[in-house]
């Protein structure tokens, strides 16, 4: 049973990761369907969605993550610094 304030709606899930999924559409123009998949690749290159499926296929340690992270991290600053300059 969740519990509605009459004021404000329903509680809110308290999730790690709260973030608004929307999912991925392409559309098909012309019954170019090839192209339509080639946008679609595209598209989940950008979201990570496959970068992520892979990483969550076996356990990471917290200690492990927390270096990916840093690298990753490491690497968005490089790539920014070069693009600003």
């Amino acid at each position: 049973m969740s519990f509605v304030d009459r004021q404000r709606g329903p509680k809110p899930s308290h999730k790690r990761h709260s973030q608004d999924f929307r999912p991925l559409e392409v559309v098909v123009v012309d019954n170019d369907v090839e192209r339509a998949i080639r946008i679609l690749k595209r598209e989940i290159g950008k979201e990570g969605v496959l970068k992520s499926l892979k990483r969550k296929r076996y356990y990471e340690k917290p200690s492990e993550a927390r270096k990916r992270k840093q690298r990753e991290a490491l690497r968005r600053r490089r790539r920014t610094a070069r693009r600003g300059s």
